[in-house]
């Protein structure tokens, strides 16, 4: 596209891209476009190139998270190409990273799940928040949460009062653990967990961990389509 093309007010921008023309400033401010014109007025004047940048930084948004799109773009208009390319390599890094974790979080979960918490290696029956969460290796804040979450149930000692969590209540945190590693959140736990306490399935969990990949599938989609637009935008860059 040709910056030699009618000026474009930042509404026009807004409505191109669906977004408010305040937001269409701060991105201009924050170097994710290209330098504005000023008119004489003190108005911005944007061009086809500007449109073109934001475009391709909500596209690249939506598949690599704000700040790295945002790091992309700054890079590009700063003339370093090969930074804004090295986020691009750290973006599709992490999600292989963010995959290959699934696949793990999914086999131990699948095993964890099979295991009879009575056959457990626990050292003992009845551990002490203190106990379960250095075994665990997570906080005990943690664990507090998640039984408020209502993902955990832990007796009472009748005399102290104190948490007593039993080879199945160890077993849903070690789970719980994974899941939260994995990004799931809360209320999808929840509704793995009770999938198992109720029937023994773990169908629930294997649907929790097929949506979590279908999310990484879409990202990666996502991720693709801002890769594209944005190797657009650097040929295009390259003919002025």
């Amino acid at each position: 596209m040709s910056d030699s093309a009618a000026p474009l007010r930042p509404i026009d921008l807004a409505r191109a891209a669906g977004i408010s023309t305040q937001l269409v400033r701060n991105y201009a401010d924050e170097g994710v476009l290209p330098p504005a014109i000023w008119t004489d007025s003190g108005h911005r004047r944007f061009h086809a190139r500007h449109r073109e940048a934001l475009l391709t930084y909500r596209a690249l948004a939506r598949g690599y998270g704000m700040d790295a799109a945002r790091g992309i773009m700054r890079a590009v208009h700063a003339g370093d190409v090969p930074e804004a390319l090295t986020l691009v390599d750290a973006g599709h890094a992490a999600l292989h990273t963010q995959r290959q974790n699934l696949r793990a979080i999914g086999e131990a979960l699948e095993a964890v799940a099979g295991q009879d918490p009575d056959a457990s290696d626990l050292p003992r029956s009845g551990m002490r928040i203190g106990e379960v969460a250095a075994y665990l290796g997570v906080r005990t804040s943690a664990l507090r949460v998640w039984e408020s979450a209502g993902l955990l149930a832990p007796t009472r000692d009748p005399g102290t009062g104190y948490r007593l969590f039993g080879p199945a209540d160890v077993r849903d945190a070690r789970m719980i653990k994974m899941l939260r590693e994995g990004r799931y959140l809360l209320p999808q736990i929840l509704e793995v967990l009770d999938g198992l306490r109720r029937t023994g399935s773990g169908d629930a969990l294997r649907a929790a961990i097929a949506q979590r990949r279908a999310a990484l599938a879409q990202r990666a989609r996502a991720m693709l389509e801002g890769s594209s637009l944005l190797h657009h935008y650097l040929a295009d860059e390259s003919l002025h």
